[in-house]
This record gives C-alpha cells, structure tokens and sequence, in this order.
C-alpha cells in the first residue's frame, strides 16, 4: 500500500510499505477514505518529538471502510464506515472506566519509553512516536486498529467523510478544551490559537454558554475565519504587551474568564528569553517548547480564572510565570483528549446540525500530495488552515 512515511527531520515521503494485518482478536483493518494534516503532525517532522523512526507511518486524523474484522470484534463488520479516535484505550483500565482515555494503562506498548518522559504510561496514539506506542498512523491507504470495540463510531449514511472525519481528533479536542475551561453563561473567554483546533474551541465556547470569545493570533486567514464561522472579536498580534493591553481594555482591567491555549509546544511570540531557548533546544536537541503563550495567559487571566490548555507540549517548557499563575489562584486544567468520552454527544451534535465540522477545510488533496502539504501548512502558504487527503 502507499503510506506517508518518516525519513529523518523534514523529511516525509510517500513510500510502497507492507499492508497491515490483524495481530490481536480485537482488531479491524480501515480501507481509510479520508486523512488530515494535524497542527501536531509538525511536531514529528521538525524534530521536536522523540523517538520517531526512519519507516514510521505518519497521521492520527482519519476515517475510512472496515475491510478485515478481528475473531474477538463484536460492535463492527465488513463494510462499516467508522471514524477513529487519535488515541488508543483498552476500555477496561482503572483509567478508561473513568472515561480517561488518553491515560489507559494498556494500550501503549513501550511503558519504558513513556514513563521516561512523562513519569507514567499513557495510552498509545496512532502515528506519533515510539514513545506513544509506535503505531502505524493514518495517512496510508490502510491502518489497522487495535481496541476496536472501544475506539471507532461508525458514521451515519446521512453525513459525509467530511462531516465525520474531525470526530476523530479536532473536534473533540476543542470541545473538551471549552469544557476544561469551567464556561459559566456569559463569561468573557480567550483563546490563543486559531488554527483548526482553535476554530472548533471557539465553536465549543459558545456552546457552552460563553458571552464573548476573544481569538488571538497573527495569521490573517485564521483570524477571519474565527470572525466569519466563529463570531469571534479577534486581536490580530502575539505581541505579548500588545495582547495584554488589548485584553485589558476589552474586559475592563479584570482579564478574560477563561484562557485558552490552543497553540502548544511551537507557538510564536516574543519574550526576552526566546532566543536563549530556541538556541538551547537547537544545540542540545532537547525536546524543549515554547514558552509564549502561557506567559501572555497567565499574566492576563482574571484572578480565580482558569486555564485550559489542549495545545500539545513536549519536553520542558522554561520561563513560564507560575508564580503569576499561583497567586492569582488561577486553576489549570490540561491533557491530552479522551476523545471516546465525546464521540456519541458530538455526532449527534453534527447530526442535529448545529454544526458542520467541515467548515474548516481549506485544501482538498490526492494522498500522494502529502509531502507538499505538509510544507504548505507548515509554512502557512496559500492561506492553508486544514488540508483533508484522499488515498
């Protein structure tokens, strides 16, 4: 089969590579029919993300046709369309009876290698890193999906690919990214991020009651769409005076009620120590992120506000001001999505037609256009936002 595959630091290609085969009882095999770049694909393929491989197989985002069923699958056969979440559960760990699916036990098959970084065992997600489990990924004409009764939802006849497709990670990411953020009605919330995941965290937030979403960014593209589909009121700079006074003003000197950090590990901004982290993380080759964002939020969150961050981050992270984020008593909810726990009430949001996921999509490309992609969303060319690919 053709598959995107890893080759080294920014260097991503389309490669022939083994069909995949079922190995347990409760796995199925996806004939995929949609694929997407995610915003933490970038982290692989610039090198912030350890143990990748040269060979590994690339994308968590992705939705197809089950063609081979496991002995042991009972919720699934043959010809159903399913869309998959990014993150392996085995459903019945301490963590997954707590619909804390992204912390399961069982489902990632290097404990050592995650346990280095993180302290713990997490679950395994598809295509990203040994650490996470060192699952083929998604961006491939077929997968195998290992947990299968616990993981897919199969899509209705009555919604597209598109429509189905972000269940399987951005939308769910958003959503509990607002729910993270304790959205009382009418509270005034910030969101840092308006890439695909911030798009769907603005949609999220006024589902959940917001009065105001303020969007910050520096992309143009981005920023008329958190107006145009989000009805957000933006601040078009990651200046970090800049956002502070902005945020200021517009709330009258509290701070937003809740801030959002929909960037992660490779946010741009400006801090007097920026240049001294990058260099270090250049020279040591350190899995080390960005500190921007979360100083800019924990300086302008109201007191007794709180912070959601659904940006993913590696490594460490220098610089930050706890000590701000500490004596404003500010709570910090965060991790990585149990996206399981949201796939039924998020579909049947999608069904009920309060929201069209599709909205986000900018480019609409063949597979084994995947390479350029990349480069086209890395480098925010062609006002990309969200490249969605057909095997």
């Amino acid at each position: 089969m053709r598959a995107l595959v890893y080759h080294g630091r920014n260097d991503v290609r389309i490669d022939n590579v083994p069909d995949p085969k079922i190995e347990e009882a409760g796995d199925v095999i996806i004939k995929v029919t949609k694929t997407a770049i995610c915003g933490s694909d970038l982290h692989l393929v610039d090198g912030l993300m350890p143990t990748m491989e040269e060979g590994d197989i690339l994308g968590h985002e992705f939705m197809g046709e089950i063609v081979e069923v496991g002995s042991a699958v009972q919720k699934f056969k043959k010809g159903d369309r399913v869309v998959v979440p990014f993150t392996i559960a085995c459903g019945h760990c301490q963590f997954c009876d707590d619909d804390l699916y992204s912390l399961c036990d069982n489902s990632n098959p290097n404990p050592d290698l995650s346990k280095a970084s993180t302290g713990h065992s997490i679950s395994g997600i598809f295509g990203y890193s040994h650490t996470l489990g060192g699952y083929s990924g998604g961006q491939a004409e077929y997968v195998r999906v290992p947990y299968a009764d616990v993981g897919p939802i199969k899509v209705p006849d009555s919604l597209s690919d598109e429509q189905g497709l972000f269940l399987s990670d951005i939308f769910p990411t958003g959503y509990m990214a607002a729910e993270n953020a304790n959205i009382k009605p009418g509270d005034t919330v910030a969101i840092w991020g308006c890439g695909p995941v911030g798009q769907f965290t603005i949609k999220s937030a006024w589902m959940l009651g917001a009065g105001r979403v303020i969007a910050i960014d520096d992309v143009p593209e981005r920023l008329d769409m958190a107006e145009k589909q989000g009805r957000a009121e933006t601040i078009r700079t990651t200046n970090r005076m800049d956002v502070y006074e902005k945020l200021m003003e517009m709330t009258n000197g509290k701070g937003p009620d809740s801030c959002i950090d929909a960037v992660g590990a490779e946010c741009h901004g400006d801090t007097m120590f920026g240049k001294v982290i990058d260099k270090t993380k250049e020279v040591l080759h350190a899995p080390m992120s960005r500190p921007y964002v979360l100083q800019q939020i924990m300086m302008s969150c109201k007191k007794a506000g709180t912070l959601s961050i659904p940006g993913v981050y590696i490594g460490m992270v220098n610089e930050v001001p706890f000590g701000a984020a500490m004596n404003k008593a500010l709570q910090i909810n965060m991790g990585q999505t149990h996206v399981q726990r949201y796939l039924k009430p998020l579909l049947a949001k999608i069904e009920a037609g309060e929201i069209d996921p599709s909205f986000v999509i900018t480019h609409r490309l063949s597979l084994d256009d995947a390479p350029k992609a990349y480069e086209t969303f890395k480098n925010k060319e062609d006002n990309c936002i969200k490249v969605v690919m057909t095997p």
